[in-house]
């Protein structure tokens, strides 16, 4: 699977993060992680850290 700019993922130790760069075509990832109220750090990470890719669903808003 080819990720893309700003995906959110899940990495093997838990934590969830979007990427943010991405290097010689996949074979590392810079990805932005929250670890606070507006606090972030930026982590390299390789296809073997990744455990899963979270998708969001949009749906529309209905008033009752």
């Amino acid at each position: 699977m080819k990720l893309e700019m700003f995906q959110k993922i899940r990495l093997k130790n838990g934590k969830k993060g979007h990427i943010i760069e991405i290097f010689n075509d996949g074979e590392a990832y810079m990805v932005d992680i929250r670890i606070g109220d507006g606090e972030y750090e930026q982590e390299t990470i390789y296809p073997t850290d990744i455990e899963s890719v979270i998708v969001e669903v949009e749906e529309p808003y209905i008033l009752a």
